[in-house]
This record gives structure tokens, sequence and C-alpha cells, in this order.
């Protein structure tokens, strides 16, 4: 049996799981992308518990950077990079709820190369940036363009093939009252580029706002922890997802699960703040919804907890702490 049919979104959500009517939401059907999450545009789409979209994503740049020649310091307007498909409202979500996204499949689309990284000026985790303000000039400028192709890979160079591991960059709902950047992750998701939000795992978001207001875009075909330079492999993809609603499920951050493992995802700076925030978060989770006792949940945690680091380049870094379900299960 699949592990999904195991899963909390299977077993807690309003339409348990099961797929419903299938939504496209096409660059036409999603007109204007936006660069905001939060409660003000009017949705794309209204949908059903249960329902699937798939979603034709733009790269983080919106297809600006097409040559090697391109300068982004010309060519890209610094706020407006992450692209953003929705937002779609969830009939029935209300404040207190959790949205679950279940990840199908993603795909690259447009001409190749569709793959694009760069270095942007003071952006990055190992140069000069607004917050960390240094003397020392920039780095040159530099754009790449790699062939993406979902069962041969991503070609970096004519030796040097990555697998194609693609996963959603920025997902999340919207804030009750703000519009907040999509560069930027926090309590709703957003910005995380944690590479473990692919798919086959299912991402869990607390609803702040009627109808949840479901966003996503600023999808990666490869990228590695933390995303260094600051750019992953950026691409277009059409991706699908299934959206289920499980009601008056309360908690404050991001929370994901899939075969393997139930991951907790905090936001933060410094970070090691957001490593407290995500591993405080799983402790919880733990102690609520497994019957640990939440010091020894603690304890337990030293031992077995696992770290992964999503972005150390954006406003706010982000980390998810995990443990394996394996270990999970010998306790029930």
């Amino acid at each position: 049996m699949n592990w999904f049919d195991h899963s909390i979104m299977a077993r807690r959500a309003v339409a348990s799981g099961k797929p419903g009517t299938t939504h496209q939401l096409t660059e036409a059907v999603q007109g204007q992308y936006h660069y905001t999450l939060g409660p003000n545009p009017k949705p794309v789409l209204h949908i059903q518990p249960g329902d699937i979209v798939s979603a034709e994503t733009h790269d983080a740049f919106e297809g600006k950077l097409r040559s090697e020649s391109d300068k982004p310091s010309e060519l890209l307007n610094l706020p407006y990079l992450n692209p953003q498909n929705g937002p779609i409202y969830v009939e029935g979500a209300e404040k207190g709820d959790c949205l679950a996204v279940y990840i199908h499949d993603m795909k690259p689309r447009g001409p190749q190369p569709c793959g694009t990284t760069a270095l942007i000026t003071e952006f990055g985790g190992l140069v000069a940036t607004g917050d960390t303000a240094l003397l020392n000039a920039p780095l040159p400028e530099r754009v790449k363009k790699v062939e993406v192709d979902a069962e041969a890979g991503v070609k970096w160079t004519d030796k040097i093939t990555l697998p194609y591991q693609p996963f959603i960059g920025t997902i999340g709902v919207s804030p009750e009252i703000e519009s907040i950047s999509s560069l930027v992750p926090d309590y709703y998701g957003g910005n995380m580029d944690l590479p473990d939000v692919a798919p086959g795992a299912v991402i869990y978001l607390p609803v702040h706002t009627k109808g949840a207001y479901l966003y996503l875009g600023d999808c990666h075909a490869a990228q590695g922890d933390g995303e260094l330079c600051g750019v992953a492999i950026e691409h277009p993809t059409v991706t699908t997802v299934q959206v289920d609603l499980i009601k008056d499920w309360t908690f404050k951050w991001p929370r994901l699960e899939n075969e393997q493992f139930y991951m907790t995802i905090g936001s933060a700076r410094p970070m090691e703040d957001a490593s407290r925030i995500a591993y405080r978060e799983l402790v919880r989770w733990l102690a609520t919804e497994f019957d640990f006792d939440e010091i020894e949940a603690y304890m337990l945690l030293t031992q077995a907890g696992r770290v992964r680091l999503g972005n150390m380049v954006d406003p706010k870094y982000t980390l998810g702490a995990s443990i394996l379900k394996s270990i999970v299960g010998q306790a029930r």
C-alpha cells in the first residue's frame, strides 16, 4: 500500500486524500502573476477540498534572463522576483484550519535551455548584501543557462549532469491582513527554498484567512543545501498539486511529511533562531500528536533529530527539523 494512504492528509482531511476535480491553471487563466502573498488579489480559482490544480509556473525571473550575456541588474527589478500562481481559494477553509498540499508532479516546460542560475549584485551567501553591509566590491554578474530534462537531468556542462530533483521554492497561504513579498519565508510558508517540498511530499500550512488563498511558484530543478549563491536552477514548470483541508488543526509554522519522515519548518535570522523554531515545533508536534512527553521528545530529538538547510540567502533563513517515521512508530 502507498504510504500516502496512511498520511495525515488521507486520515484527517475533508476529502480523505481522495482526488477531486482537476483544474488547469494556465498562463492565460492566471493572467497577472503576483509578487506578494496576501489576502487582497481576487482569487484565480475556487476549488473544493481534494481538487487537483495543474499550474503553469514561471521561473523566478518570469523569463527575463534569456541569454548568458544578459545582466540581471539591467533586466530585473529586484522586488519583482518569484512570480506566484494564485491565489487559489479553497472552499470551507477558515482561520484555525490547515491546508494540506500533496505535490503530485513537476515537469519542466518551455524551450531549452529552460534552466537559469545567476550571480546577482549584493545577493548570495558568500558576498556582501544589504543586510550584511561590507566595503568589498561585488562579484561580477553572471548568468548561466542550462538544459533541464525530467529524464536526462540538468546539463551543467558537457561533462557534468545533475539529477533532476524538482521542488517548489515558494509555496504558502495568505497572512491574515498583510501582504508580504514572495521573497520572504515566514509562518505562512513563502520562499522557503526547502528541497523536501518536492513531489511525493505533503506540506501542511496553517490557515489565517477565509479561503486560505494558496500561492505557489519559484520552482527549482536542482539546488544544494543553502542555495549558496542565492539562485538555484530556476525553471518554468507544470506543477500539479492536490489540495485538501484539515479542519481545526491549528499550529504556528509549516509542517511536512513524506514517506520517510515528519518535518517542521522555521524561518528567521539569525540561522540559530530558525533552527530553534523548527525544533521547538517538532517537539510540540511529537508531544501533541504522537503521545510523547515533551521533555522526552526534546531529549529524543537531541539524539535522532535532523536539520535540513533550505536557504541562507533570503531576508529570513529557513531550516527544517525532522525525525524518521520509523523511530516515531516504535513508540506506538
